[in-house]
């Protein structure tokens, strides 16, 4: 089968979405796709994050993660974006890099890559499933290609049954970050490498 590149596109603050996003590596690199992982710019002041020990400390941590450019999205087939929900929306340094698209859309390079999205909130309902769908709009306008978890294996049900995608709650067990948790992601990555791979294919006929 075709060989995918995959780019797993994150934002956290401290930590969850980090952690998503190696889950989705690794289920990725199991189903064959080359990936990166890259973060989005951080546009918080740091005055801000010297107040919160987590926040800080988490920066320190991935400072040499390499932030995403649209190099990378010129050389994924495949995208798996990862991000906390904001007051059921996404945050802002996720929209900043992804109003900075325009380029590479008005070309048609965003056309017919396939994604998929995770997210996290603090609670079972705070604005995840909006969070996913005010996300996929967007990839509607690119011209890309949804491939949301469903309802396609077993392992989504016991991390909450999502089907837009894997939605950790950041607190009670674990910090949300369960094993019920990694098994979705992992489901999910791979099942978004299988279908660029039927779209690769597809398009190199």
């Amino acid at each position: 089968m075709a060989n995918v590149k995959l780019a797993v596109i994150y934002y956290s603050a401290t930590g969850t979405n980090y952690q998503l996003s190696q889950w989705a590596a690794e289920g990725a690199k199991e189903a064959g796709a080359e990936v990166r992982v890259l973060k989005v710019k951080e546009l918080a002041p740091q005055s801000a994050i010297e107040q919160n020990q987590a926040w800080k400390e988490h920066m320190e941590a991935t400072k040499d993660v390499p932030e995403v450019s649209h190099d990378d999205l010129e050389w994924a087939d495949a995208i798996i974006f990862s991000m906390p929900t904001r007051y059921g929306n996404i945050p802002a340094q996720m929209k900043e890099f992804i109003d900075g698209t325009g380029g590479l859309w008005f070309q048609g390079k965003l056309a017919n890559k396939v994604v998929s999205a995770m997210t996290s909130a603090q609670n079972p309902h705070g604005g995840q499933e909006a969070t996913l769908l005010a996300l996929y709009t967007t990839m509607h306008h690119w011209g890309a290609i949804v491939a949301a978890p469903g309802y396609t294996d077993q392992a989504l049900f016991p991390a909450g049954g999502n089907p837009y995608g894997t939605s950790a709650t950041t607190t009670g067990k674990e910090g949300g970050l369960s094993s019920e948790t990694h098994a979705a992601v992992i489901h999910q990555a791979k099942r978004t490498v299988t279908v660029a791979k039927w779209v690769k294919q597809g398009l190199e006929g």
